[in-house]
């Protein structure tokens, strides 16, 4: 089965090329999508933070942990979770270097830059729990700004489509079995337009109002993962990709992880409300008064 011509005509296409060189230097797009996002999400999150009483500066400061600690531990989840690709016949473990070739599991890079931001955050005496709620909502931009990578890499796309906005792959970037089809559901641009969304309705939801300072005590990190699970739950089933634990009790693995995430985070949201209802005053971590100086003798 084969697309009609005049479908594929409407459809959307995919870039040329995905590498151009700038004299011996390869400027490769997957890559610009994810500086794009890392420096948009900084951007975001810095502004946020002064606006919660922070000081100017400390997100860069968390960032320079936050940022390689995330790439390596999202590198680390997609080769433990596709590791085929890089241990299996004719393969080589030096490919899990080429990170601009693709394969960054975004859970991997949530723990991952988790463990930095902690160690960026213990050298400012900063709390944790509202430090995570104010970068929370600019992950959701920075995932929406790197999926555009795939786009690049023609990869990470979904099942054929002969909707108007299907994606137009190249035969050498589709996937075995899937040779005589060619547009495809555009699941990077699916997915980026749920983060978007995302986005405002948590800036929508967290606003103060009736009285109330807002969400805080890690529940927007809560709202963050509940939103971004349940798009991917859906976007994830569309997916054609062959990754090694695809298949779970009949549902993708990563189908697996984001229900198993959802319910930790609406679980962790309605008791941490009970328990701490509205927003920290305070982002700094309590430090003992300091004792008064003595007093000069005459």
């Amino acid at each position: 089965m084969t697309i009609a011509p005049a479908m594929t005509a409407m459809s959307i296409p995919s870039p040329s090329q995905g590498v151009w060189h700038l004299g011996p230097v390869p400027i490769r797009g997957y890559a610009l999508c994810i500086v794009l996002g890392i420096f948009i999400a900084v951007w975001i999150s810095e502004r946020r933070w002064v606006a919660r009483g922070g000081k100017a500066g400390q997100i860069q400061d968390i960032g320079l942990w936050a940022v390689p600690f995330g790439i390596i531990g999202a590198r680390l989840y997609h080769v433990a979770t596709d590791h085929d690709l890089y241990f299996g016949a004719g393969r080589s473990a030096w490919d899990i270097l080429y990170i601009w070739h693709g394969g960054l599991g975004i859970w991997g890079g949530i723990a991952g830059g988790a463990l930095g931001a902690y160690i960026g955050a213990r050298q400012h005496d900063i709390r944790m729990r509202p430090l995570m709620d104010v970068i929370a909502p600019s992950l959701l931009v920075a995932q929406a700004l790197g999926r555009f990578g795939n786009w690049f890499n023609q990869e990470l796309y979904g099942r054929p489509t002969d909707l108007p906005w299907g994606l137009k792959i190249d035969e050498a970037h589709r996937v075995p079995g899937y040779a005589d089809f060619a547009t495809f559901h555009p699941t990077f641009l699916y997915e980026a337009l749920w983060n978007l969304a995302g986005f405002a309705l948590i800036l929508w939801l967290e606003r103060p109002r009736n009285g109330r300072s807002g969400i805080g005590y890690g529940r927007v990190m809560a709202l963050y993962v509940i939103i971004y699970t349940a798009g991917r739950f859906w976007i994830e089933q569309l997916r054609i990709d062959t990754v090694e634990l695809h298949d779970v009790f009949g549902l993708r693995f990563n189908v697996w992880t984001s229900i198993v995430l959802f319910v930790a985070a609406v679980a962790y949201f309605v008791w941490s409300l009970r328990r701490n209802p509205g927003r920290e005053s305070q982002v700094y971590a309590d430090r003992p008064a300091e004792a008064p100086a003595p007093a000069a003798e005459d």
